[in-house]
């Protein structure tokens, strides 16, 4: 309004700026008239000028702020799109047809049943893992929350060199890098457990400790990943025990097969390591004073304190087939062998130091299992796994003459084989649900005859079968 004023005002001082004597004396008030707003209006303009320049830069300094809230909350977009967060949960019913054995039915198929107990509900794995993942350094936390309790099952951070992304360090708690089924997710296997012989020599599957890896992502060797690290050797939520690390490595192969429809993979794996004896006694196989073979002692002062050797070397193999009409097809096998130190009355690796003699035995274990696709939504898998605690003893060989005292054969030196077979159905991408049955046979101890002896249930097949119901929700 004041500018539109303003040129009116101008408009008529430059009419007026003609000759005084051109104009009459109505017209000369006129002009003293303009002349006198003109000069009042000055202060009122400038003042006008002044609160437009204030208000201007009021919104600059606004639409900077702005700009600045922006770069911010674009650097928490940033931060947030680096954060994946993923887990499953896995709810089942599980069924045994015994119940009050004298030994724990389940304890390798989801968990020892408890006594009086055929069938139970129980949340299998419940995870959830936190991701943070900056291209070639990456934080990774997984917690696992079941009815029993909370369990770390992965805390670990990776490096990776950011020039060829091939070689990098991983450290923390994480996957032992072991073979085949250690690294296969519980998420992703088709069957409800791993099999014996892991659950024994790797309990928890993860390990404390630090490893480089080689995985070129492109080039002549990417076909090519190369494992090698040092562990504590105790598992993957209690302290180191002893001073001594054990060595785990993996090699693993795709070959660059040039027929379609088939892929093969396959792997070498090491582990060197050990268990320190907290006693003077050792205890390996030999032949028993009475011609039996049993434990023999050796009780050098020497052994207190030393460490007792822990070694596996395993092979793994996977094919993949496309068949016709039906659909992908995968085998897969693996084979471990070596010596692993335990006690009387458990090969299941330590977590702690033992606080009796070690016993030192030379194990062999293997497993091979069939899984067929039928469309996309289903899944048939058939599974046998062996493993054998101590192979230098046969079922024959379980005598009562060799099967009590310290350098007798126990439970702990029976044989196991388990065939299982099952269906996999995916309701959809989230859910999908496993009916699972497992044959579990022991060998038959032929020279235990006598009801009174503690090995006298493996003297024919017990009946510990183990029928499993899940449901898997995945995100």
């Amino acid at each position: 309004m004041i500018e539109l004023y303003l040129d009116n005002v101008l408009k008529e001082l430059r009419w007026y700026s003609q000759p005084f004597w051109n104009h009459t004396m109505k017209q000369a008030l006129l002009l003293a008239t303009a002349v006198f707003s003109l000069a009042c209006l000055k202060p009122a303009f400038a003042q006008e000028q002044a609160a437009s320049k204030e208000e201007l830069e009021e919104v600059k300094g606004a639409l900077q702020g702005l700009s600045e809230s922006a770069a911010e909350y674009r650097g928490y977009v940033d931060a947030l799109r680096k954060i994946k967060i993923s887990g499953y949960m896995q709810p089942q019913w599980r069924f045994t047809d015994l119940v009050n054995t004298v030994y724990p039915v389940g304890n390798f198929s989801g968990g020892a049943f408890p006594s009086n107990v055929k069938n139970m509900f129980q949340v299998r794995r419940g995870r959830v893992k936190v991701t943070y993942d900056n291209v070639v350094t990456q934080f990774v936390l997984q917690i696992d929350a079941i009815q029993t309790g909370f369990t770390t099952k992965d805390a670990y951070l990776m490096v990776t060199e950011p020039w060829t992304k091939s070689l990098g360090l991983q450290m923390g708690i994480f996957d032992r890098p072991f073979g085949y089924e250690i690294s296969y997710s519980s998420s992703s296997r088709e069957t409800p457990e791993r099999s014996r012989m892991y659950q024994t020599l790797f309990p928890g599957e993860r390990e404390l400790g630090a490893k480089l890896f080689y995985a070129p992502p492109s080039g002549p060797l990417s076909f090519v990943r190369a494992d090698l690290g040092v562990f504590n050797g105790s598992g993957p939520t209690a302290n180191e025990y002893d001073n001594e690390k054990d060595v785990i490595g993996h090699l693993a192969v795709q070959l660059p097969l040039n027929v379609p429809g088939i892929a093969f993979d396959f792997g070498a794996s090491g582990y060197f390591g050990s268990v320190r004896n907290n006693t003077k006694n050792l205890y390996t196989m030999g032949t028993l004073s009475n011609g039996n073979l049993g434990f023999s002692v050796d009780s050098t002062g020497t052994n207190l304190g030393a460490p007792v050797g822990r070694t596996y070397i395993g092979f793994d193999a996977q094919l993949y087939v496309d068949v016709p009409v039906l659909g992908g097809a995968i085998i897969r096998g693996e084979y471990i062998s070596g010596k692993q130190p335990g006690t009387n009355s458990t090969t299941s690796s330590p977590a702690a130091q033992p606080t009796t003699a070690v016993y030192q035995r030379e194990f062999a274990g293997w497993y091979v299992y069939y899984v067929q696709n039928i469309g996309s939504f289903d899944q048939i898998v058939v599974k046998y796994d062996e493993y054998d605690p101590n192979t230098k003893v046969a079922a024959a060989d379980f005598l009562p003459t060799n099967s009590s005292g310290a350098t007798g054969l126990t439970s702990t030196d029976v044989k196991y084989s388990t065939l299982g077979f099952g269906l996999v159905h995916f309701w959809d991408d989230n859910v999908k649900f496993v009916l699972y049955y497992e044959i579990i046979n022991n060998e038959k101890l032929t020279g235990i005859t006598s009801s009174s002896s503690s090995l006298f249930p493996y003297a024919s097949d017990a009946r510990d079968n183990v029928f499993t119901f899940r449901v898997q929700y995945k995100f």
